[in-house]
């Protein structure tokens, strides 16, 4: 069936007469009435009861002019429809981000993007960064917020913008603190103290950027990193931390993930800093991508 038919036969419906709706729809009432038989035999029912005098809705034709209706009711809003998807004002936003934006850029993005853009459908997953880049490079999802790897290396189809950049802090079981078994300087945990406590870090495969800042920090200050237990969530490795499995090296926004049985203390000696930021196809055009962007924009120092 076609568009054309479904709206001779709602001119038909409402007029009960197929000259008048002949006349509405301007053409003959011949080639009407063929068309409404047409879309009779396609249905395998008639629409109307016809007679000399009269024309009635079948029980069947009521009940389907609701549907049609309806139909013919999306359909006229199909230009708009797409005027709004160009213009990202509707539509669909795949974003993806690893654990520790959660605790410092991710809600007041998501915030300020659905306040200004209510009916875009946001679906927010979280993975790795190397997740992430490998899901981007495969064409899936729209943008990713990662710890990028390292300068120069990230794929040349994807860009890439800074979001924000934060030292790392160590989180330690708070009875270590409180036996004394980590010495303070100035409030501050020197490198050396750590050297060689066990550490609860990512696994390098799955965060190779965090990995490596960890280590070489250690490194750089004479320690031998030795790593106890590994985890990929940063809700886990703090539970791990409050077990007494060892220590972590975590950016300072986990402070945010108020524990009463660790203690979040500052690095002495330079403490090293995660950059965390956003990843995209160069070539995504995708509207509500655009509007995510030019928000990021206004959001940057």
């Amino acid at each position: 069936m076609e568009v054309r038919q479904l709206r001779q036969f709602v001119a038909v419906a409402e007029t009960l007469h197929f000259n008048r709706a002949a006349i509405r729809l301007n053409m003959t009432q011949p080639p009407l009435s063929q068309s409404i038989m047409a879309l009779e035999r396609e249905l395998g029912a008639p629409l109307f009861v016809r007679t000399k005098r009269t024309v009635a809705l079948t029980p069947f034709g009521q009940e389907w002019l609701n549907h049609v209706r309806e139909a013919l009711r999306i359909l006229s809003l199909l230009p708009e429809t797409a005027q709004r998807l160009r213009r990202g004002e509707i539509g669909r936003l795949e974003l993806s981000f690893v654990s520790v934006a959660d605790y410092n850029v991710l809600p007041a993005l998501v915030r300020s993007f659905a306040d200004r853009h209510p009916e875009v459908d946001l679906v927010l997953q979280e993975a790795t960064s190397e997740v992430q880049i490998a899901r981007l490079l495969d064409g899936i999802g729209h943008a990713g917020i990662i710890v990028p790897p390292p300068a120069g290396t990230l794929h040349s189809t994807l860009s890439y913008c800074r979001l924000l950049s934060e030292p790392l802090i160590a989180v330690v079981p708070e009875h270590w603190s409180e036996e004394g078994r980590l010495p303070l300087e100035g409030g501050r945990l020197h490198p050396a103290e750590i050297a060689d406590v066990p550490l609860v870090m990512f696994p390098r495969p799955s965060a190779p950027a965090l990995h490596d800042l960890v280590t070489d920090y250690l490194s750089t200050h004479g320690g031998s990193p030795r790593i106890a237990q590994e985890a990929i969530q940063m809700q886990t490795i703090i539970s791990l931390v409050s077990a007494g499995m060892g220590i972590a090296l975590v950016p300072a926004s986990l402070r945010k993930l108020a524990r009463s049985d660790v203690q979040y203390i500052d690095l002495a000696e330079g403490a090293p800093c995660l950059e965390i930021g956003l990843a995209w196809r160069t070539d995504d055009l995708t509207p509500a991508l655009q509007r995510f962007l030019s928000i990021i924009g206004e959001l940057q120092p």
